[in-house]
């Protein structure tokens, strides 16, 4: 995995694993980038899947000028949303209400953002904030290369399924019934299984937390369909951890990567917080 050097475009480039991964070296995301910069970046972004940036320090405001640079804000769910002057900005924290470490780390399970809307998230990006002293790390799950490990029946298979994305239902298996306002801004949404990442032509598995069964099926046979398909998918060959250092922006590709956050640490006594904003995609086929 040797280092890429972007002469031109005043950056360098250094894989972080064989599987997805480059740490970009060289740039200050407080500055606007130039055309060529940002071309440069998104290409990467496109042969990484995931682009880790080092010793950032953004406000609220500069992370969303940053994030526009690649495309248009999404909004979040209504849960999620965050601060009254900031509402494009989620906070994500293991804090309860009063600002103490409530001993959970949310979005621990396998999940793509925003999968349930009708244009799925381009992208993720999630700037640290506060860490615990170790621990607290993101895993990825490369679904171009889950997709690539199939026999070529399944593969077959799932070209032809179709699968339907639920805030509602992802909430409910947490133990957490929506509310009638949570239905309404976020109603359900089908997508294939096997996508067609709409950039690079490459097929990717679409599944996570969010997607609920498979559409056309019996809600218990395409429910227990997926679940299997995800078991045999998030495992060893097919993943990457992060570990958190402080000032670091994550900006990932929700279109062919699942993450997870893993409460590796003692969420009880250490806040973790990181800022999100993520990107509208497209409407898959």
């Amino acid at each position: 995995m040797n280092a890429h050097d972007f002469t031109q475009e005043r950056f360098t480039l250094q894989p972080l694993s064989d599987l997805m991964g480059a740490e970009v070296i060289g740039l200050d995301l407080r500055q606007p980038f130039d055309p060529d910069i940002k071309a440069a970046v998104h290409k990467a972004f496109l042969d990484y899947q995931l682009l880790v940036f080092r010793d950032q320090n953004l406000t609220k405001d500069e992370q969303v000028v940053f994030t526009e640079q690649f495309g248009t804000l999404e909004r979040h769910a209504v849960r999620n949303r965050g601060t009254s002057d900031h509402p494009l900005v989620h906070i994500v924290s293991n804090l309860d209400e009063s600002g103490k470490p409530m001993g959970k780390v949310r979005s621990d399970k396998w999940h793509t953002d925003k999968s349930f809307r009708p244009e799925p998230s381009m992208a993720t990006i999630l700037h640290a904030q506060t860490l615990p002293p170790d621990g607290g790390d993101t895993v990825f799950v490369n679904m171009y290369a889950a997709f690539d490990g199939l026999n070529q029946a399944t593969k077959d298979k799932i070209r032809s399924l179709n699968v339907v994305h639920s805030w509602a239902t992802s909430r409910e298996h947490e133990g957490r019934p929506v509310t009638a306002e949570e239905k309404r801004d976020a109603p359900d949404n089908v997508h294939p299984l096997a996508r067609i990442h709409p950039e690079t032509g490459r097929t990717a598995i679409f599944i996570g937390m969010h997607a609920s069964h498979i559409d056309g099926w019996s809600f218990e046979e395409g429910r227990a369909f997926v679940v299997e398909l995800e078991e045999s998918v998030t495992r060893a060959p097919y993943l990457f951890r992060h570990k958190w250092q402080a000032g670091d922006l994550l900006m990932w590709d929700n279109r062919c990567l699942l993450h997870r956050a893993e409460a590796n640490f003692d969420a009880r006594k250490f806040p973790r917080i990181l800022h999100r904003t993520c990107l509208r995609g497209t409407a898959t086929q």
